[in-house]
């Protein structure tokens, strides 16, 4: 094996702020305890939560690095005790707690995902943080079925376009809500079955319009607000709304009778501070569901951009001016 070096260059954020604050530093190269992989990386997703974690807004967990990047793919560079599920030169797709935008970061080995053939580490690195939460959150807390229609907000973000994916994949009808005739055209042509601009038209009306006045079984929303009071609107009978991430606002008023009326249900989580083994076993259904659809080029990840580790500022730049479809990622 080929010894390691002891430093490396990762982005650092020298203060909460723009995108400037995002500065190539050096660090040690982390050592894996037990259960943890060192992985060489290649390419490392960018994620909402990044931003949030670079402007001071989400701190990392306790124990969590300070570095941001919650996905990662490359090769295992060193395996930490008890860690016998990979082999060092193996090439894996990550979801980490932090640490994605460096030269080496540690993943826990049950969080590792096989890269599949034909599949460049970017693509490979634009999978575990989507995958890993759409299909949490839609197929286990939402339970989508077959034959059910989905809502998505936020079609053209890397979430939306795998949502689109993986709910045809699975049998239910899309309708999403993006922000420009260009992405609702981009949702489309990845199989959304409706596409509503949510600057011209009421989704309400328009998913209501869409099921024939019944309305869509599970919600994925992203925004809050007071997305949430036409959420419940937009929500058929016994329908369920999952609530992964406040880009709007985290407080509404809402009329709460429809929670009744509808008998909806109201669920949400977030990824990062769940326990290894809550991760571990949403990769393993992720590797037994989604992958071979991967494999098989049924779904694959909508790319936007890629930009050099040292350009991580340019790359939130991309991201929060919300012109991009699809995942933004760093190369290594």
């Amino acid at each position: 094996m080929t010894s390691l070096p002891t430093t490396m260059t990762a982005i650092g954020i020298k203060a909460p702020g723009g995108p400037e604050v995002l500065v190539a530093q050096e660090r040690p190269v982390p050592t894996p305890g037990p259960g943890e992989i060192l992985v060489r990386v290649a390419a490392a997703g960018v994620n909402r939560p990044d931003v949030m974690q670079r402007q001071g807004l989400y701190p990392p967990p306790p124990g969590a690095p300070d570095i941001p990047g919650l996905e990662i793919a490359g090769e295992v560079a060193a395996l930490g005790a008890g860690a016998a599920r990979w082999s060092v030169g193996d090439n894996v797709a990550a979801l980490v707690v932090g640490g994605g935008y460096a030269q080496y970061c540690l993943a826990h080995e049950s969080h590792a995902l096989a890269v599949p053939k034909g599949y460049a580490m970017t693509q490979a690195a634009a999978m575990p943080e989507t995958f890993f939460t759409v299909w949490h959150n839609v197929f286990e807390r939402g339970a989508l079925k077959r034959g059910e229609t989905l809502l998505v907000h936020g079609g053209s973000s890397g979430i939306g376009t795998t949502a689109i994916q993986l709910g045809k994949a699975f049998g239910a009808r899309v309708i999403v809500t993006a922000g420009s005739e260009e992405k609702c055209e981009a949702c489309r042509k990845l199989g959304a079955d409706f596409a509503v601009n949510y600057k011209r038209e009421d989704f309400v009306k328009a998913s209501k319009e869409a099921t024939g006045g019944a309305g869509a079984n599970v919600i994925l929303d992203i925004v809050g607000g007071d997305y949430i009071e036409r959420n419940y609107e937009a929500a058929a009978v016994e329908g369920r709304i999952v609530q992964i991430a406040f880009q709007g606002s985290p407080k509404a008023t809402v009329d709460f009778r429809r929670i009744m009326l509808k008998r909806l249900h109201h669920t949400g989580s977030t990824l990062r501070s769940r326990s290894v083994a809550d991760k571990g076993a949403i990769a393993r259904a992720v590797e037994e569901m989604v992958m071979p659809l991967v494999a098989a080029g049924t779904i694959r990840p909508v790319m936007d951009s890629t930009f050099p580790l040292r350009e991580a500022a340019a790359a939130h730049a991309r991201m929060e001016s919300s012109v991009h479809i699809g995942k933004i990622v760093l190369t290594v």
